[in-house]
């Protein structure tokens, strides 16, 4: 394995020259020897350059790694979170023949205008300005040529490093091949445009009803399909300004703007809060951005690159542990923890509960502006790692869309409090969590089961109890965990078998000793004497040596 990674090609060795270059230590021993203790991260700004100095397909793994804050601490989720590829824009004759390919038809005969000057450029896609024949405005969102070569490239090295890096505890502990796993899969559906289409509509239409704000206030790019493909995305143009830019300029907002401030500060978490309760699907990536003021108190969310999904079952969890929260219920909190996360070692509830404990009442009831909730997030993942708890990777998503919302709003309007929102909202979700969003068709099926059951059961009653009376019923038990206890029983069972025979030899060698003195006799009592004496000697050592005397 060491070989293929830094002797295959140029590319490896670049990125092993590169890892050099930025003094990664760790990285270094792990290359060289493939043997190496639990890794020593770099500091955050030396992580990102190496990301950077990588190339895109790095800098998106970094992005990756910002949704895990369960495995660095914040200020690298922080530093991830922000990252940037830096890479120069293409050069328009090259984007403008990757537009023609994707077209199939010459761009005079579509567009009456695209501006050659990007508007943005990620390690992705660089986006353009265009005009259709029609008037309407777009965004092409346009993919670099020849992205995909680099791509199969560098995803067969992460997997190989991952590899190397599953061999050691911290490998084993986040089982960094499935990350690696999850890393390709999600790159390989951001270079499909066609699903960050669709995600995008699917959001439209989730927003487009709400019983907790006005849909109106919120707006979405509409898709033009027509132009849509795996390497192009063209979407409608919005005109307006970054939220936290039309917040320190103080355009856009009407004469109080205090009042203004704290509106589109609730809005934006009644939207996200019914993205993650409601719909189960949400937009993981709110940073300042992605968030665009339009005036009169709407916003736009852009960028559906990176969304999340939540299942019912992980929805009523987290709702039932925000109630937990807002009533410093640690007890509570640790019993939803461990219907959400998966133990790795047996788990001390006691001592999660305790954890939880400290946390809840040092976070409870503060603003935003005394609370960074993304400390506190990290604080409660490292807890459930101490007490040997993983999270599923769908909770990095999670905090992180809360993460970067919180910062928004810490910003824009520090006065809001998340709980202060949620707890509003909480009797719809509970009666969503208790009545479902089809009542009669629960109660339907719930009503055919039951009548099933009443059906089935006396059936079933009476075969057991003719398997009872025949003797012939079997009970096939299977308890856990029962092999340290069978072994400490044979054990004590066996010293106690060892003592009896080693005092029937000493007890046995007094008897024949005490008897008329005969040469053979003596020999004999000498023996058995001497050999239950050492063998006792042995027993006293060994358990001396378990430790076990007490």
């Amino acid at each position: 394995m060491l070989s293929n990674l830094t002797q295959t090609s140029s590319r490896q060795r670049e990125i092993v020259e590169i890892v050099f270059r930025n003094g990664w230590d760790y990285m270094r021993t792990l290359l060289t020897s493939g043997d190496a203790d639990e890794p020593e991260i770099p500091p955050p700004a030396v992580l990102c350059n190496i990301l950077v100095d990588l190339g895109s397909i790095y800098v998106k793994l970094g992005q990756l790694l910002s949704t895990r804050p369960e495995l660095l601490p914040p200020e690298y989720i922080e530093a991830l979170s922000d990252l940037q590829s830096n890479v120069p824009p293409e050069p328009w004759t090259a984007i403008e023949a990757s537009l023609r390919q994707e077209i199939g038809q010459p761009l005079e005969n579509v567009f009456a205008e695209i501006d050659p000057r990007p508007v943005a450029a990620g390690s992705i896609a660089q986006t353009h300005r265009a005009i259709l024949k029609d008037g309407r405005e777009l965004a092409l969102k346009v993919q670099r040529p020849g992205l995909e070569i680099t791509v199969g490239k560098d995803i067969a090295l992460i997997k190989g490093i991952a590899e190397l890096v599953s061999g050691t505890n911290f490998g084993r502990y986040y089982d960094v091949e499935a990350l690696a796993e999850e890393f390709t899969n999600a790159i390989k559906a951001e270079l499909d445009f066609t699903k960050e289409a669709g995600y995008t509509d699917r959001l439209r239409r989730n927003m487009s009803s709400s019983p907790w704000f006005d849909p109106d206030r919120l707006i979405i790019p509409k898709i033009n399909w027509d132009l849509t493909t795996k390497k192009l995305l063209a979407m409608e143009w919005l005109n307006g300004q970054s939220l936290l830019g039309a917040q320190l300029d103080g355009e856009g907002f009407g004469s109080d703007t205090e009042a203004e401030r704290a509106s589109v500060a609730s809005l934006l978490f009644r939207v996200f809060l019914q993205q993650l309760y409601i719909d189960g699907f949400f937009h993981a990536d709110p940073h300042p951005g992605n968030l665009f003021y339009m005036g009169g108190g709407r916003v736009a969310l852009l960028d559906c690159g990176m969304v999340g999904t939540l299942d019912p079952r992980t929805q009523g969890i987290l709702i039932e542990t925000i109630l937990a929260m807002a009533n410093v219920d640690a007890q509570r909190c640790a019993q939803l923890t461990l219907q959400l996360a998966q133990p790795v070692k047996p788990v001390d509830f006691i001592r999660l509960q305790n954890d939880y404990d400290r946390l809840l009442r040092r976070y409870h009831n503060l603003s935003l502006d005394e609370m960074n909730f993304s400390e506190a997030f990290y604080e409660v993942l490292q807890a459930a790692r101490r007490n040997h708890l993983r999270w599923p990777s769908n909770m990095g998503l999670y905090a992180k869309a809360l993460g970067n919302l919180e910062g928004v709003a810490r910003t824009f309007y520090p006065k809001i409090n998340l709980l202060d929102e949620v707890q509003p909202l909480m009797r719809d979700l509970l009666q969503r969590q208790l009545v479902g969003d089809r009542p009669w068709q629960d109660l339907l099926s719930s009503a055919v089961e039951f009548r099933n059951l009443s059906l089935q059961s006396p059936r079933q009653f009476e075969f057991i109890l003719e398997r009872v009376a025949t003797e012939s019923l079997k009970w096939n038990l299977s308890v856990q965990e029962l092999d340290g206890l069978r072994r400490t029983v044979d054990d004590s069972a066996n010293r106690l078998s060892f003592s009896i025979v080693v005092g029937s030899l000493i007890m046995g060698a007094a008897i024949v000793f005490s008897r008329e003195p005969t040469a053979q006799p003596f020999w004999v009592s000498n023996i058995l004497f001497w050999a239950a004496s050492l063998l006792g000697i042995w027993l006293i050592v060994s358990i001396l040596r378990s430790g076990r005397l007490k």
